[in-house]
């Protein structure tokens, strides 16, 4: 059972009050397990962690069959019953679109084996480090807050009173599915939170992954959610610069590295140069600035994961906005490239080469020419739509240019 203070000891889920819930973790016989892993053939492994292999299989989960992700534990690992129940007692008990599903568990002998929903897109750490994928700033910003959301609800939306502390953030347990979408993952070093409402903290053995421990927590032993936002700020940190938590590239180590160049002012230097020139100047402030928060070495000044969230939705719109005002611009260039302005001032009478600053009322436009259309009523009907403003409206109708782009960001 989880306590305030200690691990899980028990070799069976507890009922624990804390995490009470209506749908039960279904319980798998071995033998279901045997047939979806076909005997734990090597073929099907899709990863290898600290618990044990992955494999993929199908499982029935209700009256259907599905895809899975099976999880066994390696006899050899320094994990066991203990992260196995702690794995088993949350997550059969959380539901969260941002949370990793858990169908089941097996537990025969000495296998301990646990069933999840597959994850398509793997690992985010195996898109940073390993496969090199062309992740765009605006993916990037999406699985943040994904990963954001879902730790928020773990500390504050669980309906359970003390929420849960993940304690091994990191970018190996965020997992991405066939949207993209993110997903927190590996709750065997989750903690309950402190169920004395006078503590903020747990007071536990220092467990987690070096690069992203919280140095407070380190020192003190005292864990609280504050630790997993240190760990979520070394995770912004990684997406932006696709550096390893551990990089041995940095004698200081990453963390310290990045503080280092934004004091200097050297904010550009961090960011990852496959994505430099899609980040604001504005959006890149403002993501070092919630990154900056959560890192700091203080716990009670860095923001609660229900704040970090905030702050990358608001980092996303500008940086949306940003690119939409871009994206305007470069097609009302290519809408002027569109406009064939003869010399003949018989058919310009009163307008100079700038179209712009000459009268929108009364300019003539030589529709014709433009759209290339013969037929004489069709053509006839057109001029006398094709004021200026009328004539960059149509030219964006013709050319399934978006409209509202337009008249957003530019007045014609």
């Amino acid at each position: 059972m989880l306590s305030a203070s200690g691990d899980v000891n028990d070799s069976q889920p507890s009922t624990s009050y804390y995490l009470d819930c209506s749908q039960p973790c279904r319980r798998f016989e071995f033998p279901e397990i045997l047939l979806a892993t076909n005997n734990f053939d090597e073929s099907l492994v899709i990863g290898h962690g600290g618990f044990g292999k992955v494999y993929k299989g199908n499982i029935l989960n209700g009256s259907t069959v599905v895809s899975s992700a099976i999880k066994r534990l390696d006899s050899m690992s320094t994990q066991g019953a203990t992260e196995f129940w702690a794995e088993v007692e949350i997550l059969s008990k959380l539901r969260h679109c941002h949370l990793v599903s858990l169908f089941g568990y097996c537990n025969h002998d000495k296998e301990m084996i646990l069933i999840y929903e597959y994850m398509p897109n793997g690992t985010l750490e195996d898109h940073l480090h390993k496969l090199d994928t062309p992740l765009s700033w605006l993916q990037r910003l999406k699985i943040c807050i994904g990963a954001a959301r879902g730790l928020d609800y773990l500390h504050t939306g669980t309906g359970i009173e003390v929420g849960v502390i993940h304690r091994d953030v990191k970018t190996s347990n965020i997992l991405l599915d066939e949207n993209w979408a993110a997903k927190i993952s590996d709750f065997g070093l989750s903690k309950i939170g402190p169920t004395n409402q006078s503590l903020s903290y747990v007071k536990t053995l220092v467990r987690g992954t070096f690069g992203y421990l919280d140095p407070h927590y380190y020192l003190t032993g005292r864990l609280t959610r504050k630790s997993d936002v240190y760990a979520f700020g070394v995770v912004l940190l990684e997406m932006l610069c696709r550096k390893r938590a551990v990089d041995e590239s940095f004698d200081e180590g990453l963390v310290r590295w990045a503080q280092n160049l934004i004091k200097e002012g050297n904010l550009r230097q961090i960011v990852d140069f496959g994505i430099r020139d899609q980040i604001s100047p504005k959006c890149l402030k403002e993501f070092a600035r919630i990154t900056e928060r959560c890192l700091h070495s203080n716990p009670k000044q860095r923001p609660t994961m229900a704040e970090v969230v905030v702050s990358l939705n608001f980092v996303l719109t500008l940086q949306q906005k940003t690119n939409t005002i871009t994206t305007g611009r470069t097609i009302f260039g290519r809408v002027l490239h569109m406009f064939p302005f003869p010399s003949n001032k018989e058919n310009y009478a009163n307008v100079n080469s700038n179209p712009l600053r000459n009268n929108k009322r009364n300019s003539a436009i030589n529709v014709g020419d433009i759209v290339g259309a013969d037929n004489k009523a069709e053509l006839a009907r057109m001029r006398e739509l094709y004021t200026f403003k009328g004539h960059v409206e149509s030219i964006c109708k013709l050319k399934g240019i978006d409209i509202g782009t337009m008249k957003q960001h530019y007045t014609v």
